[in-house]
């Protein structure tokens, strides 16, 4: 037997699952067991960070009245896709422990299912949530969204993101294997047919391109939209000789514009980190030059989606004042401090003047 297959046999990988591993990750020589035993422990810290942050926003955001909104119906779906995002990371840790795909191709798939349908599903939820707020800002009369509206489109995201799941792991059209450390399993974008390669450009359009499209041509008119009204509001100010038209404005609030502005550049920079990564590795596994893929750079994306999944729901939810509020009620040794006169006051600035990074 070759000496590569025997030194991953030493991986507890399955003699009838190494079918499954791209010879591309044979030839480089097993990692260290210290970087298993590091990624290992990485892993268990975002899991906890994920779980507990996304586990919260799922809890108070479904049970506290005063969030049920139809916008809110947006985060609590990109809550759940993170939640699951970080439920497949047991798999991963014990693969690390066991320096191998020792859960076997049944586990490489469940890994990779998991994997789709939450990535996906949380890209095209933030193109949903990037839709509300353009409408909202756009047509502030009519443009709201209703609960049956944002049900309907949340429909559309599982079923727009299922295929991509369902098609490779019944290998219809691609498939899931192992890749880097072999602890780890995503689509297939290293064997050069041109099935895979049809496979990979497909999912690098719909589930990167066609979102990321979305996301910034949304943003980029709430921004637009911002300036246009404070330039407006300055103007108008400037002829009537007072300094602002904002009654309720301090001195030391950032002005709306700023607040939207980075609201907006906060959201897709977050998109372009989790996704791009991934999004190059595939393409230069399909299309570019695959020497330049070793197993220690394919797990660079893995750790970037993760940590994006224990970084929403802070920015997504925690900023938000009536969520910090539900927080303080039901867990008072948290410390938070925010007050229910702050509330009206954000809300009606952000239904006036183009609401800010939060629903």
């Amino acid at each position: 037997m070759d000496s590569r297959i025997t030194r991953h046999l030493g991986w507890n990988l399955p003699p009838e699952d190494l079918i499954y591993v791209p010879e591309h990750w044979l030839a480089y020589p097993e990692p260290e067991y210290s970087l298993h035993l590091l990624l290992g422990m990485v892993y268990m810290l975002f899991f906890i960070a994920s779980i507990v942050g996304n586990g919260l926003v799922l809890w108070i955001f479904s049970t506290a009245k005063s969030l049920r909104t139809a916008s809110n119906m947006f985060v609590v779906n990109l809550a759940f896709c993170d939640f699951v995002m970080m439920l497949k990371a047991p798999i991963f840790i014990y693969n690390s422990f066991y320096q191998g795909f020792a859960a076997s191709i049944l586990g490489c798939r469940i890994f990779g299912t998991m994997g789709a349908l939450s990535g996906i599903g949380a890209s095209m939820t933030n193109a949903c949530i990037a839709y509300d707020r353009y409408t909202t800002i756009t047509r502030p009369l009519d443009g709201k969204l209703t609960k049956t509206k944002a049900l309907i489109l949340i429909a559309f995201v599982w079923i727009y993101a299922i295929p991509w799941a369902v098609l490779p792991v019944t290998e219809i059209w691609g498939r899931f294997v192992p890749e880097g450390f072999l602890t780890t399993c995503t689509f297939d974008y290293l064997t050069k047919t041109f099935d895979i390669r049809l496979f990979i450009g497909s999912i690098f359009t719909f589930s990167y391109v066609i979102p990321m499209c979305l996301i910034i041509y949304f943003y980029s008119q709430i921004v637009s939209k911002v300036f246009s009204h404070e330039k407006a509001l300055r103007e108008q100010a400037k002829k009537m000789n007072v300094e602002s038209l904002r009654a309720n404005q301090s001195q030391q609030n950032e002005s709306a514009e700023l607040r939207i502005a980075k609201a907006a550049i906060t959201v897709c920079f977050l998109f372009v980190a989790s996704w791009t990564p991934y999004a190059v590795l595939a393409l230069i596994g399909g299309f570019g030059d695959q020497s330049l893929l070793t197993p220690g750079v394919s797990m660079i994306p893995a750790l970037n989606c993760k940590l994006v999944a224990c970084i929403d729901p802070y920015v997504y939810a925690i900023s938000h004042p009536k969520y910090r509020i539900e927080l303080q009620k039901r867990l008072p040794w948290l410390a938070i401090r925010e007050t229910a006169s702050d509330v009206p006051s954000t809300t009606t600035e952000t239904t006036n003047a183009p609401p800010a990074a939060t629903t």
